[in-house]
Formats: C-alpha cells, sequence, structure tokens
C-alpha cells in the first residue's frame, strides 16, 4: 500500500551523512516489491540504518518490503523491530528528542506522529508481525519486552 513519495520526499533529515546516501540509493526505486533484500538489508551505504531516516511517506511506502524481507530471515543489519517500538517502549518514551532542537518533544510524541500516517489494514499487519515475532526466538527477551510494551501503549488500541 501507500504511493511512492518521490525522490524529493525520501528523508526528513539533513543531519550526517546517512540521509544523503538514503536519497541517493533509494532515489528512483518507486517499487518496494522489487526491492532485493540485501539492498534493504544494507542500505545506506551499508550501515542497514534507512528504516531510522526515511520521511514518514517513505517508512510507510518502504515498510513492507522490509517486513517481508524480516518474515523471510534476510536482515541482518535493518533492524524493523527498533524501527517499530522506539518511542512506544517504556525505556524511551518519555526522553526528549533533542531538547536544544526540539523542547520537550518525546520519543512517544514523534512514534505517534510518525506511524497516525497507517491505515487500519496497515496497523493490522504491524500489530500481526509483532505477535508473531514475540511467538519466536528470533528476537530477544529484551525486544519481546519492547514489543510488548508497544503493543500495549499504542498498536493494540489503533488495530481494535
Amino acid at each position: 500500500r501507500g504511493v511512492y513519495p518521490g525522490d524529493w520526499c525520501l528523508t526528513n533529515s539533513r543531519e550526517g551523512t546517512e540521509p544523503g546516501l538514503l536519497e541517493e540509493e533509494f532515489k528512483g526505486k518507486t517499487d518496494w516489491r522489487t526491492l532485493d533484500p540485501s539492498f534493504i538489508d544494507q542500505t545506506p551505504d551499508g550501515f542497514g540504518t534507512a528504516l531510522n531516516f526515511f520521511s514518514d511517506e517513505a517508512f510507510r511506502f518502504y515498510l513492507p518490503a522490509y517486513l517481508l524481507a524480516d518474515l523471510d530471515g534476510k536482515l541482518s543489519h535493518a533492524n524493523v523491530v527498533f524501527a517499530l517500538t522506539h518511542g512506544l517502549d517504556n525505556e524511551s518514551r518519555e526522553k526528549r528528542i533533542n531538547p536544544q532542537r526540539y523542547g520537550e518533544r518525546t520519543w512517544f510524541e514523534h512514534a505517534r506522529h510518525k506511524f497516525a500516517i497507517f491505515n487500519a489494514d496497515e496497523v493490522k499487519a504491524i500489530v500481526s508481525y509483532l505477535r508473531y515475532k514475540l511467538s519466536t526466538d528470533a528476537v530477544t527477551d529484551y525486544e519481546k519486552g519492547h514489543i510488548n510494551d508497544a503493543l500495549k501503549s499504542y498498536w493494540a488500541s489503533r488495530a481494535a
């Protein structure tokens, strides 16, 4: 689902080198279904951090590729669970992002805004993915705690 956000809307950051690298590597990638799992696992430039630097629109557009690649066991760098739980877990939710730049904005407020773009069907798919991850040995107990926190504080009520 979702519409390709356009080359101009792949990232919403200009800080550091990763956003620029992400733009170069995802430029013109208008069909997430054709992306090779090894490409998305490594971008940008071998860091595997694209999920952290996508604009909200690009995150929504490319997320299905990441979910499917992760479910197929083809990701070793990109961390989909972190991308869907950070800010919604008890550990990070009340932490301020960068007080000098964003004042009192917390990671929870940031995550709620970022994820508000998802429709009901997309939210249900995310919840199903997170619940599946809870049932596997692919995530640590620490990550399971973050998944449970995120489900309880945000995702489960959105899926209801």
